[in-house]
């Protein structure tokens, strides 16, 4: 059995990544727990804090979300094709990453998935601020969903990297599981600047992840580019990938892939799902 996180704020874009989770894993027996957080103030200004009794949390902020949690599941079980799966539903008051950090421990979460809202130019950033504390605080695998993503069976998954870090086995096994569940292809990616070769650990690290997806079908790919946004689009578009998968650890890599748009053309923020991996 999986057990699925899926933190919602009730908006389309939260409903938009359940339906896709709905979808991926439809031959899958899985729990969805659906969880709605009512976050605590950082601070409460003044250098005061205000206390809230469990008996005030409890008879309103909570009780709101429940009855919410309670028309989404509805909802769920209308649009839900798969008999696989089953529903939990849970209403938090804490801090957002504590409250997913506590969900995640005690639920045995496989994967959290979560929507994302995508970038308009520099107006807006690529991912949401809960979304990005949520994949570089919580140790858990994270599917970022953006708004305009429409269900499509990962055929094609991309895997950019730069090879400067080792490979984590669990980290690997995840990535594998995911290409195994539909007999994807893995397409790994490494931009570098025109004239740079790989060091030697680099092209061990590339011997390594050749030898250990021995069983998966998988193909190297390499561009030149000084614009690693750019060189993203470009392969997404020209192999018409599927999902994108990246490494937790390696976050100025990732940093700059997700977080960093520079221009409009870059549309794989709001089209195409994004698999963190972490250790």
């Amino acid at each position: 059995m999986m057990h699925i996180l899926v933190p919602t704020d009730f908006s389309d874009n939260a409903w938009n990544a359940l339906k896709y989770g709905f979808r991926l894993y439809k031959d899958v027996d899985c729990t969805f727990h659906l969880l709605h957080i009512n976050p605590i103030p950082a601070y409460s200004g003044a250098g005061s804090s205000v206390k809230v009794s469990s008996k005030m949390v409890d008879g309103g902020i909570l009780k709101e979300s429940k009855i919410s949690l309670d028309h989404l599941l509805a909802q769920a079980e209308k649009v839900d094709p798969s008999s696989k799966h089953t529903f939990k539903t849970i209403a938090s008051h804490n801090f957002f990453v504590e409250s997913i950090k506590r969900q995640v421990e005690n639920n045995k979460i496989d994967l959290i998935i979560m929507g994302t809202k995508g970038a308009s130019g520099l107006k807006k950033v690529t991912l949401g601020s809960n979304t990005g504390d949520v994949l570089t605080k919580v140790k858990c695998p994270l599917l970022a969903v953006p708004e305009n993503a429409v269900f499509k069976t990962p055929r094609e998954i991309a895997f950019p990297t730069d090879y400067h870090l080792s490979y984590d086995l669990k980290v690997l096994d995840t990535l594998i599981d995911m290409v195994n569940l539909f007999k994807s292809d893995l397409r790994i990616l490494h931009i570098s600047k025109r004239g740079e070769r790989l060091t030697d650990e680099q092209a061990g690290n590339k011997e390594f992840l050749n030898d250990y997806l021995q069983d998966v079908k998988h193909s190297f790919h390499s561009l030149t580019g000084t614009d690693l946004e750019t060189s993203v689009q470009c392969f997404t578009e020209s192999r018409d990938i599927d999902m994108i998968a990246m490494v937790a650890k390696n976050l100025n890599f990732f940093q700059r892939i997700l977080f960093r748009p520079k221009v409009e053309q870059i549309s794989y923020h709001t089209d195409i799902p994004f698999l963190i991996l972490h250790e």
